[in-house]
């Protein structure tokens, strides 16, 4: 572990001390692959050494969707969990209370969403410090992360621990990069770009696939992309998911302080403590996860608005959702009928491919 800790900080001073320009976009590019296998090689170390993932670490995922509570430690998660989900997980005003990972959850407008208190990150979670591969690890199975952060001390923590989870693979609010890659058997590295390239050359290209071993490949650019975006396609191991910057303890800074953070992305400002704005935050949860309920309606009855099925925004269509109910309704099914948004009739009737919106109204006729 520690040859590869050495190795990483090797490739990381170089990299602070090349210039960058267009001479050096080469050399950058290939010291940034290099740098990312290694990373992997400390996502996942051999399985020769004992440990495992760590007591407490591996939850079983409950509910609809999972958020994960990310931040320093004594910055108000696990406060904020209490709150929220009634769980209890030990508050105290010293750093690393929590040593595990606490798991609560909130039913929000028919959803059961889970929340995972987890132990603080400490600076170079990444590299393997503290308890950092478990908590980041177990981050990344979350649909939508939320950071935590101390409105007291600087906002500088917020790049911190978007570094440590850019270090793991995690990528926040952004989207996966519009460049296709494929690899062949023959004919070396053809590389072509539908927009002009400022970051990207033959030459850089070249070197980052030989670092990754590859020598035949179609690559295809729709956009302006970095290397560090090739090597996120090649690495093929990234997550993207939402993120949502809790800033807690506004309680304790001014009105004009407090101003200056609502004009920032992605942000919303609470107090766990005397539970301000936590409805914000819950909306903000249900606005960033995305999710679609459906009900149900049952032939010659009322639709249940209780209890709705929840779908995913990127797998909702019919077929999905017979799936989410049984995995043994597709065989029976003949054709659904739908009210609400999705369709012009109420109801309509449609086939398995069709795309529900949220709120639909659905009924499935089965085959006699």
């Amino acid at each position: 572990m520690a040859t590869v800790m050495q190795k990483i900080k090797d490739i990381e001073d170089e990299m602070a001390r090349t210039q960058k320009n267009k001479a050096t976009a080469h050399h950058l590019g290939l010291l940034k692959a290099k740098l990312a296998k290694l990373r992997r090689e400390l996502l996942t170390p051999s399985s020769k050494g004992g440990g495992g993932a760590g007591e407490g670490f591996d939850v079983t995922k409950s509910g609809d969707a999972r958020v994960g509570l990310v931040g320093f430690p004594s910055v108000g998660k696990s406060t904020l969990l209490n709150k929220l989900t009634g769980t209890f997980s030990e508050v105290a005003s010293y750093e690393f209370t929590t040593l595990t990972c606490i798991p609560g959850v909130i039913v929000y407008r028919g959803a059961k969403i889970q929340l995972l208190d987890l132990p603080g990150i400490i600076e170079g979670a990444k590299d393997g410090k503290g308890r950092g591969r478990q908590v980041i690890s177990t981050s990344r199975t979350c649909n939508c992360i939320i950071i935590v952060l101390d409105a007291i001390k600087p906002i500088t923590h917020k790049r911190l621990i978007e570094k440590e989870l850019e270090g793991f693979g995690i990528r926040l609010n952004k989207e996966p990069p519009n460049l296709t890659f494929r690899k062949k058997d023959k004919g070396g590295i053809n590389f072509t770009s539908t927009v002009a390239n400022t970051h990207l050359d033959l030459e850089t290209v070249k070197a980052i696939c030989s670092e990754y071993r590859i020598h035949n490949a179609d690559i295809t650019l729709r956009y302006d992309a970095t290397a560090d975006d090739l090597i996120d396609v090649i690495e093929g191991s990234r997550i993207y998911m939402p993120c949502i910057y809790a800033v807690n303890k506004i309680d304790q800074i001014t009105l004009e302080e407090l101003e200056v953070l609502d004009k920032l992305p992605h942000y919303c400002p609470v107090s766990a403590h005397l539970e301000w704005n936590l409805d914000g935050l819950l909306e903000k949860i249900w606005e960033y996860l995305s999710l679609t309920r459906i009900y149900t309606k049952p032939k010659g009855m009322n639709p249940d608005y209780d209890d709705p099925v929840i779908l995913s925004s990127k797998k909702r269509t019919v077929e999905d959702f017979c799936t989410r109910i049984h995995k043994d309704m597709l065989k029976q099914f003949k054709y659904a009928l739908v009210w609400g948004s999705s369709v012009k009739h109420k109801p309509q009737r449609v086939g398995k491919e069709h795309e529900l919106e949220d709120e639909d109204v659905v009924q499935i006729i089965k085959k006699v």
